[in-house]
């Protein structure tokens, strides 16, 4: 249900354009490590990857799991709660690998968050947390990079601006576009797994927003 809905709802407030790298594969068992950038970025992906024929496992906030409906539909699904800060973050990592072994694909934000910036530009991930690379480390499963850009232009900034950006988006319909590179299997201390999924994941980014004409990929 959750991608189908992401689908009907990005193709309500934008053009969604999808393209992958010779060589890109979205196997059984693989980790989906893409970019975060605004609130309406995880509906984005989703919608992008439910078009080439997958529905994945979505690492998420806990607090979407408050959400009336949602929550138990989150729940019924079997996406996974991360609770930031708190000492069941773990636990979501031993979810992710449950998921994985039983031939599932697992959608991780490694950034961990959102950026602080208010404007609607693009911009190139930030640091990565090692949560992706453990649980890579965990299950030797293949990470495949996602880049996306866009979403920015849907949702972005403060409150008010977040919801005048999505009240108007139907009406402006932006432009919108998702990358998916060739996956890697991750090799190397903590540290270079973690470096060389970020260095992954720009790429894509870099190809998504490249593709909108976006200027700090294209000065990249």
């Amino acid at each position: 249900m959750l991608s189908r809905t992401a689908s009907t709802l990005v193709s309500a407030v934008g053009r969604l354009s999808v393209t992958c790298d010779p060589g890109a594969e979205l196997a059984p068992g693989s980790i989906i490590a893409a970019n975060h950038t605004s609130l309406a970025d995880p509906a984005v992906v989703v919608a992008a990857l439910y078009r080439l024929g997958v529905t994945p496992v979505v690492m998420a906030t806990a607090g979407l799991w408050h959400i009336p409906l949602l929550g138990r539909s989150l729940t019924r699904e079997g996406h996974i709660p991360v609770h930031r800060g708190d000492r069941r973050a773990a636990g979501a990592l031993d979810l992710a690998e449950r998921a994985l072994r039983q031939g599932r694909l697992v959608l991780i934000y490694a950034e961990g968050g959102l950026p602080r910036r208010k404007d609607a530009a693009e911009a190139a991930p930030g640091d990565f947390r090692t949560g992706l690379a453990r649980l890579a480390e965990r299950t030797g499963a293949p990470v495949v990079p996602v880049g996306q850009a866009g979403a920015r232009r849907v949702t972005s900034g403060g409150a008010i601006k977040q919801i005048a950006g999505l009240v108007t988006a139907p009406l402006r319909r932006p432009d919108l576009h998702v990358h998916v590179g060739a996956p890697l299997v991750l090799t190397g201390d903590s540290a270079v797994r973690t470096a060389r999924a970020r260095t992954a994941v720009t790429s894509a980014w870099r190809t998504a927003a490249a593709h909108l004409g976006e200027p700090a990929a294209l000065a990249a």
